[in-house]
């Protein structure tokens, strides 16, 4: 059998394909690709440790290779034209005020994929883009925009929710896969934005300054400013107009935890309320084909940020609540009830009514809380990426309604019924707490009324992909044949 062997082997095989090693011989590996980074600076060597630890070879250009500082170990470095001649991708780790010297090394770069990571410091800086300055700049070389969009410490901490993403883009087909090739062996997942002409798009994404938090942050604010100085006029100036107290010490502690929770309740039912008025628009049209205005989707796409943000003023809330008993007010309040007790012989009964409504009170403010505790962690990406698509649905839909109706119910037994006492309307004028339960009791009527057997009926079909026939299209269609 063993002499059959080499003969079979020889049949299926060309000798040609066949790699012999000479006994005592191990098999050479192969070389591992050389790559150039120009700039020994912060992003440089993060990115040129990132590749080393990839793999890659690197070797580093400097105008002053041998007193560029500490580079990560087993890089190279030597001056700039030499660096460039050795790899077939150069990454420039370098400001596009310092592009001059580039100029002098067109030839050592023609043909090279030159990967521009520079940003600037503010918009419209410069009539075009960096990447568009240095493909004119350097016409032979093949200029990609790649990288810009993340930070020397995230290079260094490898890819994580956070910046697993990297944008790029270039002229050169073939210079953005290589490019994607190095992305994705780094560990990110590289998204192509297209030709050379979307650069300063890129350039830009480092600029902005929390674009998905803009809505919900003047949200927050107009709410915030709105009920702080509407309180202040109902609680402190009145007081001090009709009834001559200065109480403006309670401005710091009980007008702030009285505007926190108003705010982070109608907060979070703007979250769920763009939802209920979509889904009324989808039964209304009978179609779920026909896009929403631009106004909800702006507003459905900024659901989370406008959950957490009610997440943080709850949490103010709670806080807030918990400095109450410690307070000096308020331990004056209860020693001079006391003593006035005492004085006068007499007690205070106990009133089941009143016990049963402050537990229910807390209760609800617990379980609210809780739940509005869960839905903030399932709102974080390594959290939301280990669940499943109904097990997210279930959290942020179905727990999401318990919380907003936990939290509107513990605002009721809040004011239980003081609606009902004519000193609650100083000014005529209603109270906060009032205000506060107008959008969550709306959104919970419509939320009842959607979930009715019969609608909800309706809306999943429509969601199916059921749609309602026009009459006047129909009887078009009836006359037409």
């Amino acid at each position: 059998m063993s002499a059959e062997r080499p003969s079979s082997l020889s049949n299926e095989v060309k000798p040609e394909s066949v790699s012999l090693c000479p006994l005592g011989t191990a098999a050479v590996a192969p070389e591992r690709e050389l790559l150039c980074v120009f700039g020994t600076g912060d992003f440089g060597r993060s990115l040129g440790q990132c590749l080393l630890q990839s793999g890659y070879r690197v070797v580093y250009g400097s105008r002053r290779p041998h007193s560029c500082g500490p580079l990560p170990q087993g890089a190279q470095v030597m001056s700039h034209a030499a660096a460039a001649q050795q790899s077939s991708v150069v990454f420039l780790c370098v400001h596009r005020q310092h592009y001059d010297f580039l100029e002098t090394l067109a030839p050592q770069l023609k043909g090279k994929v030159l990967v521009d990571v520079s940003n600037n410091l503010k918009k419209n800086l410069y009539p075009e883009a960096n990447a568009e300055y240095l493909q004119r700049l350097i016409p032979g070389a093949h200029v990609v925009k790649a990288f810009n969009t993340l930070s020397a410490w995230a290079l260094q901490n490898g890819p994580s929710d956070a910046n697993r993403q990297v944008y790029l883009c270039g002229d050169s087909a073939e210079a953005k896969r290589a490019v994607t090739d190095i992305g994705t062996k780094l560990g990110f997942t590289v998204l192509d934005r297209g030709t050379l002409s979307a650069a300063r798009e890129l350039e830009d994404f480092p600029l902005r300054l929390f674009p998905e938090w803009r809505l919900p942050l003047r949200i927050a604010t107009g709410l915030t400013a709105f009920f702080f100085f509407y309180l202040l006029i109902r609680d402190v100036i009145y007081a001090y107009v009709e009834q001559d107290k200065d109480i403006s010490f309670r401005i710091m502690v009980s007008l702030a935890n009285k505007v926190f929770p108003i705010v982070s309740l109608i907060m979070l039912s703007l979250c769920y309320l763009p939802g209920v008025i979509a889904a009324v628009l989808q039964l209304y049209r009978g179609t779920k084909y026909r896009r929403f205005p631009d106004w909800l989707d702006r507003w459905m796409l900024c659901r989370k940020q406008l959950g957490l943000i009610a997440l943080g003023f709850a949490f103010l809330h709670v806080l807030y609540t918990l400095i109450i008993p410690i307070r000096y007010y308020v331990r004056y309040k209860i020693a001079e009830s006391t003593i006035s007790k005492i004085k006068e012989n007499r007690t205070t009964e106990f009133d089941l009514t009143t016990a049963w409504r402050a537990d229910s009170y807390y209760s609800m403010g617990i379980l609210g809380f809780g739940l509005y505790l869960l839905l903030g962690i399932t709102s974080l990406p390594s959290v939301s990426n280990a669940l499943s698509w109904r097990e997210f649905s279930f959290i942020q839909s179905k727990l999401g309604y318990l919380t907003l109706f936990f939290c509107t119910f513990h605002t009721y037994l809040y004011g239980w019924d003081r609606f009902l006492r004519p000193s609650s309307y100083k000014w005529y004028s209603p109270a906060g707490y009032m205000l506060s339960l107008v959008v969550p009791s709306v959104v919970l009527v419509l939320k009842l009324l959607l979930i009715l057997p019969c609608v909800d009926r309706s809306l999943t079909r429509v969601r199916q992909g059921w749609e309602r026939t026009d009459p006047e299209e129909e009887s078009r269609k009836t006359l037409l044949t």
